[in-house]
């Protein structure tokens, strides 16, 4: 579980998610009958979602292919939704005392900086060569404590900036210090391009309190999330622009009383590929569409963070 959430969470922000989750969810059969929706409600805020649904998708294979007995080795653990590498690697070391070697990016970042390897750590080339040496480096036993200090170095004293090289015990032997090229490694590919989108959401408020929203079915950002009715346009729309557009009735469905922009600018939601740029349209209707909500039930439903904020602002 805490390796999971920590595949892209710093512990400060996924230790409350874990307690909340070993307490929802003691054992992985508790996991396994859970509904979907309920780990993704108790996931929301925490991003990557697929994360959570390969978690709860592993539970069930555990808890229905394999006799709720977890994997202990590493071969065994890669063959389970979600678990790559670096996951398989830190769990058969430090449950099960494997020799296997973690590679996290604090371990790319020690590694690169203290043999001087500017390989890109984001390339086919990179991560073999990173796992040869990270493997021929591990001792005759206490895999886990080993791999957990490799970790633990990089995080507090070989940090990403300003590491404090002065107070390092491997500054005589550390080729970056030695050529000056501390803020040169570890060397990374570029990022793929960021696209930008422009979502308008539909929030309806009718006058018995209730709202409309919907799940995201295909795959993509936010898979099986909830949200509002949504538009997305290829640019930023002008209210009359808005007022205009093709969809806009076919969304609503019903006669309306009035519409406004909640939001005077565009609220930006960045992701690791994607820049969202969001606007919130209040749809206000005497009657409630088909398959309405009420206001006071949409906390039980798992949305983004961005719309989440949405809702307490709007309804605070």
């Amino acid at each position: 579980m805490s390796e999971i959430i920590l595949q892209q969470t710093q512990v400060k922000q996924g230790l409350p998610y874990y307690e909340a989750f070993i307490a929802n969810y003691a054992s992985v059969q508790d996991l396994a009958n859970a509904s979907e929706t309920a780990v993704l409600n108790l996931w929301q805020g925490l991003g990557y979602y697929s994360r959570a649904r390969n978690l709860h998708f592993t539970a069930k294979h555990i808890a229905e292919n394999l006799d709720g007995t977890f994997p202990k080795n590493y071969k065994s653990l890669l063959k389970l939704k979600g678990v790559g590498d670096y996951t398989a690697s830190a769990i058969a070391s430090i449950c099960y005392e494997e020799s296997v070697a973690v590679v996290d990016g604090n371990v790319y970042r020690v590694l690169a900086r203290y043999f001087g390897i500017d390989t890109p750590i984001n390339s086919t080339e990179g991560i073999k060569q990173f796992k040869a040496l990270a493997e021929s480096l591990l001792p005759q036993s206490n895999f886990g404590d080993y791999n957990q200090a490799i970790m633990e170095f990089g995080a507090r004293q070989c940090k990403p900036k300003s590491p404090d090289c002065s107070a390092c015990v491997l500054i005589r032997s550390c080729k970056a210090y030695a050529t000056g090229s501390i803020k040169n490694l570890p060397v990374k590919l570029k990022k793929t391009k960021v696209t930008k989108k422009y979502f308008n959401f539909l929030v309806i408020d009718s006058e018995g309190h209730t709202t409309y929203i919907e799940q995201r079915t295909e795959k993509g950002i936010w898979q099986q999330l909830y949200q509002f009715p949504l538009i997305e346009t290829s640019a930023a729309i002008s209210e009359k622009e808005f007022l205009a557009h093709p969809d806009l009735i076919k969304k609503i469905k019903l006669p309306y009383k009035k519409i406004s922009l909640f939001n005077n600018s565009d609220i930006i939601h960045k992701l690791s590929h994607q820049e969202l740029h969001i606007k919130f349209w209040l749809i206000e209707q005497d009657n409630a569409p088909v398959g309405a909500i009420k206001w006071s039930d949409i906390k039980s439903y798992p949305v983004p963070i961005v719309i989440e904020r949405f809702i307490n602002n709007f309804k605070n």
